[in-house]
C-alpha cells in the first residue's frame, strides 16, 4: 500500500516534467585556446619515460652520495619526503626544478641543489621524438638510528 501512495505522489511531477518542452535553440560561441607551440609542450605521460643514466638504482646512488642530511634537522630527529618538480628537456637536462612539497628545515634547498647538479637523463620520446617530460621526484629524508643527545650524563 505505501508503495502505491508513493507512486501516486510522484505520478503529478513526472508528468509535468513529461509536459514541459522546449523548441529554444540555445547557441554558445566558443573562443579558440591559443595553444604554445607543439614543440614547447611539456608532457606527463609519453611513450617513453625520460631515464637517469644508469637507471634508478644509479639515482639512488647518486642521490645517497650527493645529498647532505642538514645538522639541525638530523639533531632534531625529524624525517620525511621532499618532492621536487622538474623537467627533463628534449636534450636531457633538467630544468625549472621546484619543491612541490617540502618538510623544511634545509631539506629542501637541498633536495632541490642536488637535483639541479644531476648529469643530463635520456629524453622522454613521444611519437619517436624527443620532448619534454614534467617529471616530480620524492626524496626521502630518514635516519637508520634515533638521534642521540649530545650532552654528557654526570
Amino acid at each position: 500500500m505505501k508503495n502505491l501512495i508513493l507512486f501516486v505522489l510522484f505520478l503529478p511531477f513526472s508528468l509535468f516534467a513529461q509536459e514541459k518542452t522546449s523548441t529554444e535553440t540555445i547557441t554558445i560561441e566558443v573562443e579558440p585556446i591559443e595553444e604554445a607551440p607543439a614543440d614547447e609542450d611539456v608532457y606527463t605521460i609519453v611513450d617513453t619515460l625520460p631515464e637517469y643514466p644508469g637507471g634508478p638504482e644509479a639515482m639512488f646512488k647518486y642521490m645517497s652520495s650527493e645529498i647532505v642530511y642538514p645538522e639541525v634537522m638530523k639533531k632534531a630527529g625529524i624525517m620525511g619526503t621532499v618532492y621536487i618538480g622538474f623537467i627533463v628537456e628534449k636534450n636531457g637536462s633538467i630544468s625549472n626544478a621546484k619543491v612541490l612539497k617540502g618538510i623544511g628545515g634545509g631539506c629542501d634547498e637541498e633536495a632541490l641543489r642536488v637535483v639541479n647538479a644531476m648529469p643530463d637523463w635520456s629524453p622522454g620520446i613521444q611519437r619517436g621524438k624527443a620532448v619534454r617530460v614534467h617529471f616530480t621526484l620524492p626524496i626521502k629524508y630518514f635516519l637508520a638510528t634515533a638521534p642521540e643527545d649530545s650532552e654528557d650524563e654526570d
